[in-house]
Formats: C-alpha cells, sequence, structure tokens
C-alpha cells in the first residue's frame, strides 16, 4: 500500500500525479486526510482524502509520499502523528517520496543525512547534512526519492512508479500516458 499525506496547502499536481501514474500501474495507493476527509490544496482545491491517519495500516505500508506546497509541509510539520509515520516508515526501510518543500521535512529528521536529494531552492538552507542536487528534477539515494518541485511531478512520479513496481512498468506507464519528458 501506498499512502500519500495531505496537509492543508498541499500542492496539487505533486500529490495528484504522482497518485495518477502509481494508480495506472496498479499499485495500491491512498490519499491520507491531515485533520479532515477533505483538505484543501495550495490552489484551493478540494481533493477528498481516501483515509485519517488513523487508518493507516503500518503492516502493509510500502510507500509513504509526501507532496509539497509549503502549506501541506507546515501541516505535515505540526501533526505530531503525522512525524511518527514517516520515522516509523524510514524505520521500517519503507520506500519514502518527497517532492519539493516536502524534503526539508526528511532532513529535518534526520532521514536524509549525507544522502543526496533534490528539492525546492526555497529550502535549500534546510536540508541539514543532505547532498542537495540543485539541478537534478529527481534523486533517488537508497529507499528516498526526492523531487524539486511541481514541474517534476511526471518524473517523480514515475521514478515511484519504477521503486514500487519496476522499470519496466514505469515504461510502461510513461508510454500510456505519452509522457516524453
Amino acid at each position: 500500500m501506498v499512502y500519500v499525506l495531505l496537509g492543508e496547502g498541499f500542492e496539487e499536481s505533486e500529490a495528484i500525479v504522482p497518485v495518477d501514474l502509481l494508480r495506472r500501474a496498479g499499485a495500491e495507493v491512498a490519499l491520507v486526510g491531515l485533520g479532515g476527509s477533505q483538505v484543501r490544496s495550495s490552489h484551493g482545491i478540494v481533493v477528498q482524502a481516501d483515509a485519517g491517519l488513523d487508518q493507516v495500516d503500518l503492516e502493509t505500508m510500502e510507500m509513504l509520499v509526501l507532496p509539497g506546497g509549503l502549506g501541506g509541509v507546515d501541516t505535515i510539520l505540526k501533526t505530531p502523528a503525522a512525524l511518527e509515520l514517516v520515522q516509523e516508515a524510514g524505520e521500517r526501510g519503507c520506500w519514502i517520496g518527497a517532492i519539493c518543500a516536502a524534503p526539508s521535512i526528511l532532513a529535518h529528521m534526520g532521514l536524509l543525512d549525507r544522502r543526496h536529494a533534490a528539492c525546492n531552492p526555497c529550502v535549500w538552507d534546510d536540508m541539514g547534512s543532505a547532498a542537495v542536487d540543485r539541478q537534478a528534477q529527481v534523486v533517488a539515494d537508497g529507499r528516498i526519492i526526492t523531487a524539486q518541485a511541481a514541474g517534476a511531478a511526471f518524473l517523480f512520479g514515475l521514478k515511484l512508479v519504477e521503486a514500487l513496481k519496476g522499470p519496466e512498468a514505469a515504461e510502461k506507464v510513461r508510454g500510456g500516458v505519452l509522457y516524453r519528458g
């Protein structure tokens, strides 16, 4: 199971594009609403969550995805149960994906210490000991996948598919959506 954390103010494309691509690849994905079943995005789009934090099944969690959007990141940082879930995902060796400002959450928690990462320039100074590749749109280091910003949402989603389902599945999805980037 893939869980995608939606905090109030999340960036739409950074959540929805990866969810769409993962589902096209056959992954089971649940949008997890922080603070309610309907979550307002950074641009005022209300998204219906599939589950609340209390419904996350740690035993089936294969991947945890953190979309960016400064509001969404702030919501995650202010939600202790969400931070506990991120820590648990790291301790269990689950895949973790974070895009835009969300990699700063992983850095804050020590999960990116001395790892390569991509993130939005607005959080470069918040990345601690992470080796930030300021040119890369997507970086995978171990079981952590990070991405730069909304413009990398397709590449990020395809990398998540590749991690979970393999390169052939990622290429099939890429072809199916006619992504040429």
